[in-house]
C-alpha cells in the first residue's frame, strides 16, 4: 500500500491524503480544507479506479483564473506516490 500526504499549491485545500494499493487501485482520497463537495465528490470518483488513469484524468484542470485545482492537485499527488514507489 503506497500513502503520501501532499500539500497542496495554489487551491482552498491544504492537503490530499492519498492511498493506492498494490495494483494501482486508489483505495482513498481525503483532502483537508476545500470546497467540501466538490472535494468529497472528486475523492468518491477516485476511488477503485486505476491510479494512473484517475491522474490522466485530472490533470491539468483549472480553478477560474487559476493554474491548477483541487483535482489537479490531486493528479499530481498520484504522481508522486507512484514515482516514490517505483
Amino acid at each position: 500500500m503506497i500513502e503520501k500526504d501532499f500539500v497542496t499549491r495554489g487551491t482552498c485545500s491544504r492537503m490530499i491524503h492519498v492511498k493506492i494499493d498494490d495494483e494501482g487501485i486508489v483505495r482513498d482520497v481525503q483532502f483537508v480544507k476545500g470546497c467540501s463537495g466538490n472535494t468529497q465528490g472528486v475523492a468518491r470518483l477516485a476511488i477503485g479506479r486505476p491510479a494512473t488513469e484517475v491522474a490522466e484524468t485530472l490533470r491539468g484542470i483549472q480553478c477560474g483564473p487559476r493554474p491548477t485545482s483541487c483535482p489537479d492537485q490531486l493528479a499530481q499527488a498520484i504522481d508522486q506516490a507512484l514515482q516514490q514507489n517505483a
